[in-house]
């Protein structure tokens, strides 16, 4: 079989077509089955023997339960719904309630595991923590909306970006694996709930050298113009300032080269305008909604323990670093109430949409800035963070220094922290 798709999603879907095939065969109760089968009572484990099998398989055809292939007939049902079963046979009577749960799983499979995701989404409420007082006076001083201003000489930008495309634009020719597999001989119902019914024999990586001819026509101006927030004759005079083998790359991989060019020439962008922004804030402020839109269906893989300081019972945490984090603004006597900022909350910038991490109130008389919005990142040095990330920390900068300019008579205060120890040297003593 040539799989279309990924040989890990072909296999599973694969398997799960197969086991939901096997499940819906009539299973057949003879002595076959029941051999063998534990049972559990009171004075411990018991195993079904060949002699008992038989009496239970006697025992299903002398009363009509089972019919002429050993499947569960219909009467048995009715007469099991109706508690009108056939007395068992002396001897099985002590197993009485074990022998119809080994008929009762003939037909029903309601306890076999499916091949599924079991990541299990779950909701996620608000608790009482978004009621409190100190939340609401911390949301009252980030809410508010802005717009940004900037103005930059663009053919600076353009001899920038052209220098650092002919530089640093390496375009990768296409890359696909090769997995082929094959599925193991005897396969038995278990092994196809499992997953384990295929094995990998053998990968490969293939490359393509050439060009990529396709029907596909793309608007490389246009969507390098899009992706990066300027206009089509800046992005223009851009690639056509480029060295020739530098842009022969789009025939190489077209996808490649519009995403790293755009991504260069975003970053050139960021250095060349992060001096000449501004920020205005403006009537609009965040609906306090944005904290319920999000909460529906949540992947609870990194949900971690249930919290008590937080807004929600539970937080997703995107790494180690964010997680050792909630961990210990969780247990602090300083913090009263604390939020992972959802993806709704975002600031303007001219590199994109900025969403910070976490906006945090202290307890009065503890700490010198009771309100905190934080981003928490895994390494403080600038060298370790892109261009656009450092920009659009730089842009938050400016953010919230322009709503405690015009707005907040107490200041909240941004900053970058890669721990709660460097949060509390940040916040400071009172």
């Amino acid at each position: 079989v040539v799989a279309s798709e990924s040989y890990k999603d072909f296999v599973t879907a694969l398997q799960k077509d197969i086991s939901e095939s096997l499940s819906e065969r009539p299973k057949i109760a003879d002595v076959n089955y029941f051999t063998g089968k534990i049972i559990q009572t009171a004075s411990g484990n018991v195993e079904v023997t060949q002699d008992m099998a038989e009496g239970v398989e006697f025992y299903l055809i002398q009363n009509g339960y089972v019919d002429r292939k050993k499947n569960i007939a219909q009467k048995y049902h009715d007469a099991h719904k109706n508690n009108e079963l056939a007395e068992l046979p002396e001897d099985l009577l002590p197993f009485k309630e074990q022998i119809f749960q080994l008929i009762d799983s003939v037909y029903s499979d309601v306890k076999l595991p499916e091949i599924e995701d079991d990541r299990g989404t779950k909701a996620n409420p608000l608790n009482s923590n978004f009621e409190k007082r100190e939340f609401k006076e911390l949301w009252d001083r980030i809410n508010r909306k802005a717009v940004y201003s900037v103005h930059f000489d663009s053919n600076e930008l353009v001899q920038k970006c052209i220098d650092t495309l002919n530089k640093e634009l390496k375009i990768a020719p296409l890359r696909y694996m090769v997995e082929r597999g094959e599925q193991i001989k005897n396969i038995s119902y278990d092994q196809m709930q499992s997953g384990d019914s295929f094995k990998v024999k053998e990968t490969n990586s293939e490359y393509n050298t050439g060009s990529i001819y396709s029907s596909v026509k793309y608007d490389l101006i246009g969507k390098i113009a899009e992706n990066v927030s300027l206009t089509r004759r800046t992005v223009a005079n851009v690639l056509s300032g480029i060295e020739k083998s530098v842009f022969a790359q789009f025939k190489t991989n077209p996808e490649n080269f519009i995403s790293e060019a755009s991504r260069l020439i975003q970053e050139q962008k960021a250095t060349v305008i992060i001096e000449r922004l501004s920020y205005d804030t403006v009537a609009e402020t965040h609906d306090i909604d944005i904290f319920t839109d999000s909460q529906s269906k949540q992947d609870f893989r990194n949900a971690g323990e249930p919290l008590k300081n937080h807004i929600y019972d539970y937080v997703i945490t995107d790494s180690k670093t964010e997680r050792k984090f909630v961990e210990e603004l969780d247990t602090s006597s300083e913090v009263v109430v604390y939020a992972k900022l959802p993806k709704g909350f975002t600031i303007p910038t001219p590199v994109g949409e900025y969403n910070p991490d976490w906006a945090i109130s202290f307890k009065e008389g503890t700490v010198k800035h009771v309100y905190f919005v934080a981003e928490t990142k895994g390494s403080m040095s600038s060298m370790e963070l892109r261009e656009i990330e450092k920009t659009k920390i730089k842009c938050a900068r400016k953010f919230f220094d322009e709503i405690n300019e015009k707005i907040n008579p107490r200041n909240v205060k941004y900053d970058v922290v890669n721990s709660f120890g460097k949060l509390m040297e940040v916040v400071g003593n009172e």
